[in-house]
């Protein structure tokens, strides 16, 4: 499966939207959280060696104020129930599609953070594996009301697979020769970590016959925002801080297990990264950040 991408915000025609999702337009949550040593020091715990320089390792934000719902009030694949905190997308499958993240500061330990969170456009298109629904959201991380990140996400939604239909394939490449490179094989405890870490109950990150039945992948699958997560702590390892801006991009699902690559090589506009499968080349998602330094 290769993950389409929304348009472009400023092309998104809500018109036609029912009242029940254009009502979500515009629709704001705040969200307080603390970056305390504790989550620190699992963070670290969980990707030993893979981490870039700062007190507050990078991609630690999408770990804070997650969307929290009791058990009787979460959905089939394990997310609150869909109209909870996000519009009810009229489609069952839930992914990660991209996002850009403007950075402006580093977070440090104790900070008290605060993610404003808004419905930015819903977006109906049909794709090469039929129909989708785009969710933009704009998330504010902020401390003491300056805003540190903010972050452009997209979410696309599907519908259930089809029996027997064709997996599209994925984008692939060689190597890059003068790249720096970070090996890794997603396992079990890496998965379970960041979902209890991000209290992330997505299924399909750790309930394989939910995984493979329903969502018809080939098992369970690793997270998104932890792919992400790898990037921008490679590329503020090659450039010694932060970026100011860290573009990413899903191409197709990461299956646990698979022995991966995270590779960052210079550019005239920056750093491109990407994630590349080792057994054939298969690129998982792909990411850019600037400057370069």
């Amino acid at each position: 499966m290769v993950m389409e991408q929304p348009r472009d915000g400023q092309d998104v025609d809500h018109s036609t939207l029912p009242p029940s999702l254009s009502a979500w337009l515009g629709h704001r949550r705040e969200v307080h959280d603390t970056i305390t040593p504790r989550t620190i020091a699992a963070f670290r715990a969980m990707l030993p060696g893979l981490l870039g320089p700062g007190t507050v390792p990078p991609g630690l934000h999408w770990c804070l104020a997650p969307d929290i719902a009791p058990s009787d009030e979460l959905g089939r694949d394990g997310h609150p129930r869909p109209g909870m905190f996000q519009p009810a997308i009229p489609l069952p499958r839930r992914m990660w599609a991209g996002g850009e993240l403007a950075i402006d500061g580093e977070l440090i330990p104790n900070d008290s953070v605060t993610r404003i969170s808004t419905v930015e456009a819903i977006t109906p298109r049909s794709g090469r594996s039929g129909p989708l629904w785009f969710l933009t959201m704009r998330h504010h991380w902020q401390v003491k009301g300056r805003t540190r990140m903010d972050e452009r996400q997209d979410l696309v939604f599907r519908a259930d697979p089809a029996s027997g239909a064709p997996t599209p394939a994925p984008p692939r490449a060689e190597p890059w020769p003068t790249a720096q490179r970070w090996p890794l094989t997603p396992d079990s405890t890496l998965l379970f970590r960041y979902s209890a870490l991000s209290f992330n109950g997505h299924r399909i990150h750790y309930d394989h016959p939910y995984a493979t039945e329903v969502e018809g992948y080939a098992g369970l699958l690793t997270h998104g925002p932890l792919q992400a997560t790898l990037m921008l702590n490679l590329a503020t390892e090659v450039v010694g801080h932060l970026p100011t801006r860290f573009s990413y991009r899903a191409l197709t699902p990461l299956l646990m297990g698979e022995k991966i690559s995270v590779e960052a090589r210079r550019s005239d506009e920056g750093l491109d990264l990407r994630i590349r499968r080792e057994r054939d080349g298969a690129l998982t998602m792909a990411a850019h950040s600037s400057p370069a330094g």
